[in-house]
């Protein structure tokens, strides 16, 4: 069965977020480990829309957290705690983080993009050019790099698709070049 398919069957074909039901679609839930249904969520258009452009936000919409933050499925808690993280100067938001709770890995994986840090501690990845980098990312090799620990040369102009930031270094992200996880540092990079 696909993913679209079981999603679909868990969520009633609803947006499993605001309740939709028009303009469904998989939203995988970054950084992934497996993928798959367990780290997906059914989701609208407009929900897509307004996660990945906080410029396009409209507060009202997401009051629909107020239910969905109970949802039972993982990747909806971490969507909903992410989404009143990063619309808590509202006041309604937080007061419906102070009711949430995470467990642990579920807390690192909602906080493992970055959201709900305040701006001045947040740590941010720029590529080469000064251009922020973020989870999901593809960027290319600006130089030939050689792996340590291996005899491997990551060869200029390999993309590096789905990066991974490093949260407690701003200098290093992680990505797979040629099927091998590696660490690359920042200033090597390129955003596509």
């Amino acid at each position: 069965m696909s993913i679209e398919r079981e999603l679909s069957k868990r969520s009633g074909s609803k947006c499993e977020l605001c309740g939709a039901t028009d303009n469904l679609k998989v939203y995988q839930v970054l950084p992934t480990k497996k993928g798959g249904i367990d780290e997906s969520v059914m989701a609208c258009s407009t929900c897509i829309d307004q996660i990945e452009n906080p410029d396009n936000v409209d507060l009202n919409h997401w009051r629909c957290l107020n239910d969905s933050m109970w949802n039972e499925n993982v990747a909806v808690q971490v969507v909903a705690w992410r989404m009143l993280s990063r619309l808590r100067a509202a006041g309604w938001p937080q007061e419906l983080l102070d009711m949430m709770y995470l467990d642990e890995d579920t807390l690192a994986w909602a906080q493992a993009t970055g959201e709900g840090e305040d701006d001045e501690n947040k740590i941010i990845h720029r590529d080469s050019n000064g251009v922020i980098l973020e989870h999901g990312d593809s960027v290319v090799l600006i130089k030939d790099l050689k792996v340590k620990g291996s005899s491997m040369v990551a060869k200029q102009g390999t993309a590096v698709r789905n990066i991974r930031l490093d949260h407690e270094n701003a200098e290093y992200i992680e990505g797979k070049v040629d099927g091998q996880q590696i660490v690359i540092i920042t200033q090597y990079v390129k955003k596509i």
